[in-house]
């Protein structure tokens, strides 16, 4: 785990972890409101012609990135100033193989390392194919943050945390994201279980849309994950999106960081 993720994770309170796509938008400003309204780490996403994972809203996202011509130099530049700016606040790449892998994973985790970036998701890579990527970020110094999702099972969850750093990641849904929100028991019987496994954080995402939705989990997990309702925000208001994005960003981080001081 890096210093920035232990530091981060070692507060008492649960973290805002906040997902947006590169390129979309005025991103440079729209990290900058994220980080002002209170999230506590940075998701950044690399956008990908087939983005298997992820519903409308982030493909849409994609989608505009790409048309706005966004490579994946412009990526690694935009997470280096935001490293410039903002020094202490975790930031991931999230996304697919084929541009992490392209030039070859040593390539790809030097340049991570050289922007400042503490983790990659990366979300067609199982663990089973570790060798992918996993060494070469491992090496650099950047954590590889490894997704468990309902379906991973007593026998294949070893094999997830093996090489794996940061925060686990647990993808509360079998499906897409932003589409639906999986029952809140259902969530607390899984973040008991991982964290029965494993002294990595445990963020819980998918179809966490509202403070409301994300409060009762905070109260049982170390972070709680958004992502498309931050990106509707920037649909809706483009290049002007920052303030949007910075007042929703604070009435998420008011309800994840206070959420277990209420369950006490």
């Amino acid at each position: 785990m890096t210093d920035r993720f232990a530091a981060t994770f070692a507060k008492p309170r649960p973290a805002l972890v906040a997902f947006i796509t590169g390129g979309d938008g005025n991103t440079a400003a729209n990290l900058d409101a994220l980080v002002a309204g209170g999230a506590d780490v940075i998701e950044l996403g690399m956008p990908f012609t087939d983005p298997m994972a992820d519903g409308p809203a982030i493909q849409a996202a994609n989608l505009r990135s790409l048309a706005k011509g966004t490579t994946t130099a412009d990526l690694f530049a935009i997470a280096a100033a935001f490293r410039r700016r903002h020094p202490d606040t975790p930031l991931v790449l999230m996304g697919y193989a084929n541009p992490m892998t392209i030039r070859g994973p040593e390539w790809f985790a030097a340049e991570c390392a050289k922007a400042g970036v503490d983790g990659v998701i990366c979300v067609d890579i199982p663990s089973e194919e570790d060798a992918e990527l996993g060494p070469a970020l491992r090496a650099a110094g950047v954590d590889l943050i490894r997704l468990a999702t309902p379906t991973t099972d007593a026998a294949r969850l070893p094999d997830v945390l093996n090489g794996a750093g940061g925060f686990l990641y647990y993808v509360s849904v079998a499906g897409i994201t932003g589409q639906q929100q999986a029952a809140q028991a259902s969530i607390d019987e899984a973040v008991a279980r991982l964290k029965a496994a494993t002294d990595l954080p445990v963020a819980v995402g998918f179809g966490v849309r509202t403070p409301e939705q994300a409060s009762p989990i905070a109260k049982v997990a170390d972070g709680v994950v958004v992502g498309s309702a931050f990106i509707d925000i920037i649909a809706q208001h483009g290049d002007a999106a920052a303030p949007y994005v910075e007042t929703f960003t604070r009435s998420l981080a008011d309800a994840i960081h206070g959420a277990k001081e209420i369950a006490a």
